[in-house]
């Protein structure tokens, strides 16, 4: 009798374990998703994308957040961002950090803070996050020719 009571209690736990297998709703059923096309995931055509990447990406705006520049910077000059997020990608020549300050500028591809006076590795990104930074030509080497691109706001001081 027993084994009876155990066998019917399996069975019914299982067909239980059956039925709310079934009939438990998930996200992945798309019942509760999101639908394509409604307000929260709004359709866009290729032409409108195209549209906001030609206009320099939507609300970030402005085509020189998207570009490099080109800048040879001169023995004696310092090269100075003009707004925060500047960053700075030494091509050829050695480069020293500017800062005015105790703090520096990013040294994202390292993972370091340079301070004013510290040399900079070529082909890392420099990132200087506030405006008055930057970077100028090591004046300790011969016939440098410092070559930098940049994205964003810049003078040569």
């Amino acid at each position: 009798m027993k084994k009876y009571v155990l066998l019917v209690f399996a069975i019914g736990l299982m067909g239980f374990g059956y039925f709310v297998g079934n009939n438990w709703s998930t996200t992945a059923d798309g019942e509760s998703a999101v639908k394509p096309g409604s307000i929260d995931d709004p359709v866009v055509t290729k032409s409108y994308v195209d549209a906001v990447l030609k206009q320099g990406g939507g609300s970030n705006g402005g085509t020189a957040a998207a570009s490099l520049q080109i800048v040879t910077v001169p023995l004696g000059k310092t090269i100075i961002a003009n707004e925060e997020g500047t960053e700075f990608i030494v091509r050829s020549g050695k480069a020293l950090a500017y800062s005015a300050d105790k703090d520096g500028i990013s040294d994202l591809t390292q993972g370091a803070d340079l301070t004013n006076g510290k040399p900079i590795t070529n082909n890392h990104l420099i990132l200087s996050p506030r405006v008055g930074r930057g970077l100028s030509p090591d004046p300790l080497v011969k016939n440098n020719k410092l070559i930098v691109l940049v994205r964003g706001s810049y003078e040569l001081n």
